[in-house]
């Protein structure tokens, strides 16, 4: 049987197979190509130079009481699962790094940027879970209403006034520690406290007060703040204790001043 001739003529399929298969060679590569651009590797290479950044920073300043690794040390606690919310009120109030020791930490200005502060934050937050920084939206009192300050009020008599006074002017505590007043506090450093508890204040975590509740805690602070006493000089709001003293200096002493005046005129 003679053999078959070749043609040289191609399957009448073979050309829209050959088409297809470019159409989608193509289509993968214009895919690969849009994933890569959209994977936004700057955030995350940013994310850990910030907390290289922070842990060269923490090293450097807060290791010789916090430990070398933020496991703490007998002069200084561990900061693990701490978060950046607690970095963030103790460094920028000024109470970390500490001027001296004392029964607690005291407020000043701050010893580092926002931006050395944030570092330290990331790298304190990629050691363990902790409270992060509030957001913007957190923080945003002017979406607080009447109502809202009001019940605002109310949280705070109930969960803070007892240390920190019904107006925030603060208290003294047990063995030279003191609730420090809350006059013209950033709002970001409100929250922050609420949230992890310094030195002797108990943790409100979401569970306790909620982040609306919190807001609305800081729209009465800031309400405080915009409206002096509506009843006259305040006496720095401290209560009976200072309204006492001053009845008993200048009350009793303008009593005894007008007795030892009238006795004092001739008959």
């Amino acid at each position: 049987m003679a053999a078959r001739k070749k043609t040289g003529r191609r399957h009448p399929l073979a050309s829209a197979a050959l088409l297809i298969i470019g159409l989608v060679a193509a289509g993968g590569a214009s895919v690969a190509v849009g994933s890569v651009a959209n994977a936004e590797p700057a955030p995350a290479a940013h994310t850990q130079a910030t907390a290289a950044e922070g842990e060269a920073l923490f090293r450097a300043n807060c290791a010789s009481c916090h430990g070398i690794d933020a496991e703490g040390t007998p002069n200084g606690v561990s900061l693990i699962g701490v978060g950046a919310a607690s970095v963030d009120f103790q460094v920028m109030t000024g109470r970390m790094p500490m001027a001296f020791q004392g029964p607690q930490a005291l407020q000043r200005d701050p010893q580092f940027t926002q931006e050395q502060s944030d570092a330290m934050g990331a790298y304190i937050a990629s050691l363990a879970p902790g409270p992060a920084v509030p957001s913007e939206e957190q923080l945003d009192t002017s979406v607080v209403d009447e109502e809202g300050v009001a019940n605002g009020a109310e949280l705070f008599r109930i969960n803070c006034a007892m240390c920190h006074n019904v107006a925030g002017a603060g208290g003294a505590l047990t063995e030279g520690k003191f609730a420090p007043h809350l006059r013209d506090i950033d709002a970001a450093h409100i929250y922050e406290a609420m949230l992890t508890g310094p030195q002797n204040m108990p943790v409100f975590n979401d569970q306790n007060i909620s982040p609306d509740e919190k807001r609305e805690i800081i729209a009465y602070l800031h309400y405080l703040d915009e409206n002096p006493s509506v009843g006259g000089f305040d006496l720095g709001s401290l209560g009976p204790v200072s309204e006492g003293l001053f009845i008993w200096i200048f009350g009793l002493g303008g009593i005894v001043a007008v007795t030892v005046w009238l006795t004092s005129k001739p008959n």
